[in-house]
């Protein structure tokens, strides 16, 4: 089969159908915590309640993103059964770091310093936040077993599955909320974390469900080629992924804490906060670009560059609707609640995030690149770039503008995520030409 024949396999219809579903699986995660917040919201104390779930659930976002990482991994790597087995070790590693580590934080003192010292929870919260994490402690397993399936059903193109998967998970946590609200007993945080363990205990087993379906009847024993076989070669690739990712931990406290040092601190939080909810609303939705160029840039670089174009031009779109026309001031009015002049200064830093939206495709792009190519450790020297430019922004601009409020945050993670690029851009080009990346396999 000649380039020209492969290259006429790739159609705009593969692309959507393939892309579709990732990105409408990727927004309704946030459905899901409106379920839950919607539901908390019903108790006798809701602010109390609330915040003795969102706080554990902080410390889970933290703690599960190793297991998130597999996804990209297994898509990556996984190839045939000898592959996924040598996956399945490197899965079980993590797992079993994972486990220990939620028992330390649950039933030792570690977790107390934690809560108390770190999140800044109050003494008398200290035994409701603890019993809400021994329960989202078991999320990160089952949120591993999902991605890690993930992988196999993604690059078999069988994307339809993680929107069932996503929509079959709604659906219950639906109902289990309609069935505590309807009962009256939203009592505690530990609701929230009983209805989002069962959703992500339902969406993995549907996971596994069809990615076992697929080692059984798709995929073959050994695929010709292929030379991934050992734990130490899925390490080589999954290692500088998590370090990246520990790395990017720090942005977020980051921006946080120096919020405090504005003009007006609540309304630079507050502002801050919706305005990155709104667009991280946006931008999940394209948050798996590099899945494209994982499954079809070889098959047809330039149908792939294409299509990356046109999706590059939404998500700045939409905030640009948001904060220019009076759609966003309304649903920040009738929708959210907000008040004028929390809106405004929401509105403003919204301005700024449009940087991130146009920068955001294209990195994400280049993430893929570099996942194609193998040579994750890339990955660690941008996001630490990424980190640095944002702290040194942060300091800058606190020092000389500190009235810009919420505006700051939303100007220094832009500008990070540009510097990020730019150095994934810079590397690429030293390294290799973007266009004929190398098998993965290849740079371990």
């Amino acid at each position: 089969m000649n380039a020209k024949t492969v290259k006429e396999t790739i159609t705009w219809k593969q692309l959507i159908s393939f892309f579709l579903p990732l990105g409408l699986s990727a927004t309704l995660v946030t459905l899901s915590h409106v379920i839950i917040n919607s539901t908390l919201a019903r108790a006798d104390n809701p602010e109390v309640v609330i915040a003795s779930y969102a706080i554990p659930l902080s410390l889970l976002g933290l703690t599960e993103r190793p297991v998130v990482l597999l996804r990209q991994a297994c898509s990556a790597l996984v190839r045939d059964r000898i592959s996924f087995r040598a996956m399945g070790v490197v899965s079980s590693y993590v797992f079993a770091c994972i486990i220990l580590l939620g028992l330390i934080l649950c039933y030792t003192p570690v977790g107390e310093w934690v809560f108390l010292y770190f999140f800044g929870v109050e003494r008398e919260m200290l035994a409701a936040t603890l019993s809400v994490y021994r329960i989202l402690m078991y999320v990160s397993i089952f949120s591993g077993l999902r991605c890690l399936f993930h992988g196999i059903i993604i690059f078999n193109m069988r994307t339809k599955w993680l929107t069932i998967g996503m929509g079959v998970r709604i659906i219950a946590m639906y109902f289990l909320s309609l069935y505590f609200i309807t009962t009256d007993n939203v009592s505690s945080g530990k609701v929230g974390a009983i209805i989002f363990l069962v959703g992500m205990v339902i969406e993995a087993t549907v996971a596994i469900w069809e990615g076992t379906s697929l080692l059984k009847h798709v995929i073959p024993e050994k695929a010709p080629n292929h030379p991934i076989e050992t734990k130490q070669q899925i390490f080589s690739f999954y290692k500088p992924l998590l370090y990246s990712s520990v790395i990017a931990v720090i942005i977020g406290p980051s921006i946080n804490a120096m919020l405090g040092k504005t003009t007006h601190i609540h309304l630079a939080i507050s502002s801050f906060a919706i305005a990155g909810s709104l667009t991280q609303l946006v931008m999940s939705f394209f948050s798996y670009i590099h899945q494209i160029v994982l499954n079809f840039y070889r098959k047809d670089a330039v149908r792939v560059k294409k299509f990356i174009l046109l999706l590059s031009f939404i998500p700045g779109t939409l905030i640009a609707i948001l904060a220019y026309t009076p759609i966003g001031p309304w649903f920040m009015t009738h929708v959210m609640g907000v008040n004028a002049e929390l809106r405004q200064a929401s509105l403003s830093a919204m301005r700024i995030f449009m940087i991130m939206t146009i920068v955001f495709p294209w990195l994400d792009y280049m993430n893929g690149i570099i996942m194609l190519r193998g040579q994750t450790k890339i990955m660690v020297f941008s996001q630490s770039a990424n980190a640095t430019i944002t702290v040194l922004t942060l300091f800058v601009a606190i020092a000389t503008v500190p009235s810009w409020n919420g505006v700051i945050g939303a100007l220094a993670q832009s500008v990070g995520m540009l510097a990020e690029l730019l150095v994934v851009i810079y590397v690429l080009k030293r390294t290799n030409d973007v266009q004929q990346p190398s098998q993965p396999q290849e740079n371990m």
